[in-house]
């Protein structure tokens, strides 16, 4: 009995997650078919965002689009944990598979630092963050503008990113720094 209730609950959040998908198609993003978006999700100019197929999103991700112009773009069978929150002036670009656990902080942009202004009058500075195909980004990371993160790199839980990370590579840190490469770890395991 007990089973049975718990198959019928996924399945409600399984069609709940399709529909809220659909209500994102109507209200102008592009994304695949099989796309699951968890519940208070947020997504502020939704015609920003084009995704493959089979994108998962957990309850409470936050995507924040500054510009009309901008654009992210995810690919196939990329998952978002929840709790994550994107903050994209410019563009973002996930390659296919990848996985962002939750809580974790992507930015395009920060603030100006000119020394003649205040602060909240600097104007936002925009440099794209490209992240591969097949990354593991850890939780609580954060990844900082104009960072390219190369296939196959692991970012470790609460890292911070702040250049870019070639493939294959395993960071940990604040600042994110090499610990180790996939292809050697997996070696020492077997």
């Amino acid at each position: 009995m007990k089973r049975t209730i718990e198959s019928i609950r996924l399945l409600f959040r399984l069609v709940e997650g399709r529909l809220r998908s659909a209500i994102l198609r109507l209200r102008g993003a592009k994304i695949g078919s099989k796309t699951t978006i968890g519940r208070r999700f947020h997504i502020s100019r939704p015609w920003c965002l084009v995704a493959g197929e089979r994108l998962m999103v957990e309850d409470d991700v936050f995507i924040k689009i500054e510009s009309a112009n901008a654009m992210i773009d995810l690919g196939d069978r990329v998952f978002i944990g929840r709790g994550t929150e994107m903050d994209i002036t410019s563009k973002l670009k996930i390659g296919r598979d990848s996985l962002i656990a939750p809580g974790v902080f992507i930015t395009d942009h920060n603030h100006g630092l000119e020394p003649d202004s205040n602060m909240n009058e600097q104007p936002s500075v925009s440099d794209p963050v490209r992240i591969g195909a097949d990354v593991w980004i850890g939780a609580k990371a954060t990844i900082l503008p104009g960072v390219t993160i190369g296939d196959g790199a692991i970012i470790g839980a609460n890292a911070v990113v702040s250049k870019d990370v070639p493939e294959q590579t395993i960071v940990a840190g604040v600042p994110a720094k090499p610990i180790g490469k996939r292809r050697e770890t997996q070696k020492e395991i077997n």
